[in-house]
């Protein structure tokens, strides 16, 4: 007997156009992501388009933003990938709506509007707190190393900088001094536009003069942090200028020999890699909340060290959301004097590991340390280690999410302030979309 096969009929055209929405199933992300762009205040977006005439017909401001939020959602950072989406994915063809912005209009309008990007993630947040997904009973608050959009291969040390600087200069003395010389003297050398030749030298010296004074501006920022001042004649000196003995290694402003920086992305720093290994990166911070490992505040610095990320984060979870979560856990790295004596005052129950897990910390001095040994005190009790025990659960998961789920290991765009605000469009995708798998659960 023969096999009787469902009906297949590939060349088979359809009498009446299909609904996109007949064919995603019910509880679908693309359908959280459109319904909750729909309720967001969306107006920063249209001020740019006001005035603009008939004649001038940009695509919807909403149909961009959900189109983009999706993306990032679903691991799609790119703009030539997202326009491909566009025709080939289900998804993206419904929010799209018969739309097909070319990657550059998307590339444009992710960078004309990422301010008003980022600063949707504070709506989603008051959005998550409304529907009963943040309670701000405990926030944890961990940092992560995201590396910049800059070529390892484009990056130079302040010594390598000091000799290449040399070398140029030269070479464009003895191509000036050539360019002097008659032609007849030149008549048998290899045709040389020398001009050319100088200019590309120029331009290249003037790049790495340009690095090498953001290097020296740091060393000076760094150095005056640390109490040193240009006429301290490399001598540590105490509150009243009285030398204390020892000397610096290098004068003031003057930075490492090994210290780097990046031409592509100048604001991008190098920093441990886990697992070993340095690249150029940023520091990203989030602090989560621990009801449904909603991101409350999202900042990101070019500072490798997260100890004076504590006090800033704790401050954006209260200006996200209106108020200070009761109880607030980090680990050792955000440890610092400082940082317990300034939460002092604040209504934050404040849990901070003083040294690495299972590793006995330096002996603390009360006369200078006070707060840190009243850390210490809480820890060895059971309600304190027994909150600090926690902080892995609600900290680390979001972090490994963006880098593995969402697969957002590298910032697409370069700078401080872009990739400030490209990160909290990361978070705000990664919030939708445990905000809507909450929903369906």
């Amino acid at each position: 007997m023969a096999i009787s096969y469902r009906p297949y009929e590939p060349q088979q055209e359809m009498l009446l156009p299909a609904s996109l929405q007949d064919w995603l199933p019910k509880g679908h992300l693309a359908y959280f992501i459109g319904d909750t762009v729909d309720a967001l205040d969306l107006k920063a977006f249209y001020v740019r388009y006001a005035g603009g005439g008939a004649r001038n017909q940009p695509f919807h401001p909403a149909m961009m933003v959900k189109v983009l939020v999706y993306g990032y959602a679903t691991g799609v950072f790119s703009s030539r990938k997202i326009e491909r989406r566009l025709h080939e994915d289900l998804a993206f063809r419904m929010l799209g709506a018969g739309n097909f912005p070319k990657h550059r209009t998307i590339r444009d309008f992710r960078a004309l509007h990422l301010k008003e990007l980022g600063d949707l993630f504070v709506q989603v947040v008051k959005l998550a707190r409304e529907m009963g997904l943040i309670k701000l009973g405990t926030v944890a608050i961990d940092g992560t190393k995201i590396k910049a959009n800059a070529s390892r291969h484009k990056a130079m040390s302040y010594e390598r900088m000091q000799q290449t600087e040399a070398e140029l200069k030269a070479q464009i003395d003895a191509l000036l001094e050539r360019a002097k010389t008659t032609d007849a003297a030149e008549a048998d050398e290899p045709e040389l536009d020398i001009p050319a030749e100088i200019e590309r030298r120029e331009a290249r010296l003037k790049a790495i003069a340009e690095a090498r004074e953001r290097l020296e501006q740091r060393q000076r920022d760094a150095d005056i942090e640390r109490g040193r001042s240009q006429d301290d004649d490399r001598k540590p000196r105490d509150e009243d200028g009285n030398p204390k003995g020892g000397r610096y290694k290098r004068e003031f402003g003057v930075p490492e020999a090994k210290a780097q920086d990046n031409f592509t992305d100048p604001d991008s720093r190098i920093m441990k890699r886990a697992g070993g290994g340095f690249d150029a990166s940023y520091n990203a911070q989030t602090a989560v909340d621990d009801t449904a490992h909603i991101i409350v505040a999202a900042e990101l610095s070019n500072n490798a060290a997260d100890t004076h990320q504590l006090v800033p984060m704790l401050q954006a979870v209260k200006t996200n959301i209106g108020e200070f979560p009761r109880q607030g856990l980090a680990d050792a790295g955000y440890r610092s004097e400082d940082n317990f004596e300034r939460l002092a005052g604040l209504p934050i129950e404040l849990v901070v590991a003083l040294g690495r897990e299972g590793k006995q910390h330096a002996q603390i001095d009360p006369n200078t340390h006070p707060h840190t040994v009243a850390m210490a005190t809480k820890l060895q009790t059971d309600q304190g280690r027994a909150a600090y025990r926690r902080r892995k659960w609600i900290a680390e998961p979001p972090n490994g999410w963006i880098k593995s789920v969402l697969g957002f290991r590298q910032f697409s765009l370069r700078g401080l302030h872009r990739v400030q605000a490209e990160f909290k469009l990361v978070c705000l995708a990664l919030n939708l979309r445990r905000m809507g798998a909450m929903q369906v659960a």
